[in-house]
């Protein structure tokens, strides 16, 4: 369809979406509503396509900039004057113009493939795009021979007209001359003063030019999107199309009426993907991996055979190589984990290099984040980290380094080596029950410990935490063998203790026994 040029109305203002964002930019599945309609008609190959924008104008062309070429609608009097709008960019284009709408985006390549070929084939100068629902207000009457002969708008119609379950849904494939003539032809004779496309369907039915209308198979393609409501609906069309086209390419969902999956994602055959599933951006699934319940990935790839989850998060960047296991309550951000590398549960890994067959026990976390900067951490293969342990980035674990349970890494492991770094243990027996005001419980025997310190000093200061643990000064066989010396008189206190301090001088120099 080279010799076709397509015209995308994309104007209108969107107030019923309460929002302060243009109304074509909202998403559906991760790609904004305009740009579902240019990717469709961008599969026609046009040579031509351009985008009529109103009031967000600078918005939706800063979102897809390069993507097509824009023309102002500055005041909206109707889809007819968009189009005559639009003209004068066109120039003497031969062939055919194709207008779809900007919050239509439902609508597939396959439907517009097809209204180009029935056009084509039946030698017709407009095909009009109908389709039998109720969601929208403008009938189509077709003659005897099958073909249009009026469009009528609700608001005009007979009781007999209302009945007709054929409707419009405004997407036109115009012969360029017939458009030219056509707009030229067209006057604000409504309420609302405005100039309307449809007109030129009744145009060319008086001039016995014909119009051909192509029903489409599924009217949810159909669907226009003006409010919330309408959002949600069609992009639960949309996740439904998605879900159906993977399981055709030998997916299996276990319930894909509760899977979230972007447009842009590709999953490939056997893989597994279970419940409550979010997979988003440009993620890449390879063969037979299995996403459990609960997961979220975003922009990821994933080798052959991973497995992921329950409940585990992939931000952006980051990449499984095969056979990778991601365990429960783990996260991965900016990072690659190499070929059999396993994080089971309970774990952060951001902004790392892990090589193959590493081992992330329980609670790891790679601290990549110092408040100020983000830097890279390098966990070489076979490495194993152990339980509650954080690697302090910037670090490197060379191959098979061995971190053990609890230790807070700053410095580099070298090869086969055990990085321990750990606070020594210490109890202050009794500092609860002091703390609180109440006697002590009795510490177990042979339980380690540091002796209570003075109930005269508090608890929390400097000196008692000092004292705690130096512990009691150990006595000397000197004095404990005056210490079980009956009390003598005072003069014989004082003449002993002076013979005492001798004789603890002189026994200073005994040899151990």
């Amino acid at each position: 369809m080279s010799d076709t040029t397509v015209i995308v109305l994309a104007a209108g203002q969107g107030t019923r979406m309460k929002s302060r964002r243009a109304k074509v930019l909202h998403e559906l599945c991760g790609v904004p509503m305009l740009g579902h309609v240019l990717r469709s008609a961008k599969a026609l190959s046009p040579s031509r396509l351009l985008v009529v924008v109103g009031k967000d104008a600078e918005e939706v062309e800063a979102r897809f900039d390069g993507e097509a070429e824009f023309v102002l609608q500055a005041e909206q009097k109707g889809t007819g004057h968009a189009v005559l709008i639009a003209q004068p960019a066109l120039g003497d284009v031969s062939g055919d113009v194709l207008v779809l709408y900007g919050d239509t985006p439902l609508l597939s390549a396959a439907t517009l493939r097809e209204m180009s070929a029935v056009k084509r084939e039946r030698g017709a100068d407009l095909a009009v795009l109908t389709a039998r629902t109720r969601n929208i207000p403008g009938r189509v009457e077709r003659g005897s021979d099958g073909r249009v002969t009026r469009i009528i708008e609700a608001q005009d119609a007979t009781p007999e007209e209302l009945e007709l379950e054929e409707r419009n849904t405004g997407v036109y494939l115009f012969s360029a001359d017939l458009l030219r003539d056509g707009l030229a032809s067209l006057r604000p004779d409504n309420a609302q003063g405005e100039l309307y496309i449809t007109d030129i369907v009744g145009f060319a039915v008086e001039r016995g030019l014909r119009v051909e209308a192509v029903e489409i198979e599924d009217p949810d393609e159909c669907m226009g999107i003006n409010t919330r409501n309408e959002l949600a609906d069609a992009t639960g069309f949309l996740r439904r199309r998605i879900a159906q086209q993977l399981m055709q390419e030998g997916v299996t969902f276990i319930d894909p009426e509760s899977v979230y999956i972007d447009v842009d994602v590709v999953i490939g055959r056997d893989s597994i993907i279970e419940p409550g599933v979010v997979i988003s951006g440009a993620s890449i699934l390879g063969e037979g991996v299995h996403v459990k319940a609960g997961c979220v990935i975003e922009d990821s790839r994933l080798e052959n055979d991973v497995t992921i989850g329950p409940s585990a998060h992939l931000r952006p960047g980051s990449h499984l190589g095969t056979g990778v296991k991601i365990g429960n309550y783990v996260e991965i951000k900016n990072s690659s984990l190499g070929p059999g590398t396993k994080a089971a549960h309970l774990g952060y890994i951001g902004d790392a290099d892990v090589g193959a067959g590493v081992n992330f026990s329980c609670g790891a976390i790679v601290v990549n984040y110092d408040g100020y900067k983000k830097t890279r951490s390098t966990i070489g293969d076979g490495a194993f980290i152990g339980c509650n342990a954080n690697l302090v980035s910037p670090v490197e674990i060379a191959p098979r380094g061995f971190v053990a349970a609890g230790s807070t890494i700053t410095k580099d492991v070298a090869e086969d080596a055990l990085a321990v770094a750990r606070g020594r243990q210490r109890n202050i027996e009794g500092w609860v029950a002091r703390k609180e005001g109440r006697a002590a419980a009795r510490p177990a025997v042979g339980t380690p410990s540091t002796p209570a310190v003075s109930s005269s000093r508090s608890t929390s200061s400097t000196a008692s935490t000092v004292e705690a643990r130096k512990g009691p000064k150990a006595k000397s066989p000197a004095r404990k063998k005056a210490a079980g010396k009956k009390t003598a008189k005072p003069k014989a206190v004082k003449k002993k203790a002076g013979k005492s301090k001798v004789a603890k001088k002189s026994s200073s120099k005994r040899p151990r026994r």
